[in-house]
C-alpha cells in the first residue's frame, strides 16, 4: 500500500476510534468513576435540564442531600426513575419533596431516603437521544457493527501488507525453482 494513502488511512480510521472512544466513555465509561448517567425522557426539569440530555448522577448518601439540590430518585416498582428539584426535607419521615423546575406545583408524593439514587451533577445535551437508540435495536445492531467495521479498517492496513509480503515471497520462490 502507497506510504502516503496508508498514513491518511491510519490517520481517519484513529479519528473515528477516537470518537467513538469518547462516546462510550461519555455513555458507559463514567461508572468507572462513581457517574450513573440517565437520559431525560420529559421536560419537567427545563431549562435546567432538556428532554434528550443525558444527565450524570452521583451517588450520595441521602443526608449530604439539601433544599434546591435536583437529585435523581425512583419513582415505583418498575424501578423508573426521574429528576426533581428537593424543595424541601422532612428529616422525621426520613423523605424529600421535590419538584419540577417546570411544574407549576409539588409532586404529589414524597420521595423516600431509600428511593434516592443520587445527586444530579451534570448535562451533556442531545446526547441521551443518542444513548437511547443505541441500547435499543435497531440502533445496538448497527453499533456493534460500526465497532467490527472500525476492528477490521484499524486492522486492514497490516492484513494487506502481510498478504502482499507473502505474495511475494511466493513469487521468489516460484522464480527460483
Amino acid at each position: 500500500m502507497n506510504t502516503k494513502v496508508k498514513k491518511t488511512w491510519n490517520t481517519i480510521t484513529w479519528m473515528l476510534v477516537i470518537c467513538v472512544a469518547v462516546l462510550a466513555a461519555l455513555m458507559a465509561g463514567v461508572r468507572l468513576i462513581g457517574l450513573t448517567p440517565y437520559t431525560v425522557l420529559s421536560g419537567s426539569m427545563e431549562p435546567a435540564y432538556h428532554v434528550g440530555s443525558l444527565i450524570y448522577v452521583e451517588k450520595v448518601s441521602p443526608d449530604d442531600i439539601k433544599a434546591g439540590d435536583p437529585i435523581t430518585f425512583v419513582i415505583n416498582e418498575s424501578l423508573v426513575v426521574a429528576t426533581h428539584r428537593v424543595m424541601e426535607l422532612d428529616t422525621e419521615k426520613r423523605c424529600y419533596i421535590t419538584k419540577g423546575d417546570a411544574n407549576e406545583s409539588a409532586d404529589g408524593s414524597p420521595v423516600l431516603y431509600e428511593n434516592l439514587v443520587g445527586k444530579a451533577l451534570f448535562t451533556i445535551p442531545y446526547l441521551g437521544y443518542f444513548s437511547n437508540w443505541l441500547v435499543n435495536p435497531p440502533g445496538l445492531y448497527i453499533g456493534i457493527s460500526i465497532g467490527v467495521i472500525l476492528l477490521i479498517l484499524v486492522l486492514l492496513p497490516d492484513l494487506l501488507e502481510k498478504a502482499i509480503a507473502a505474495d511475494r515471497k511466493a513469487a521468489k520462490q516460484t522464480n527460483k525453482q
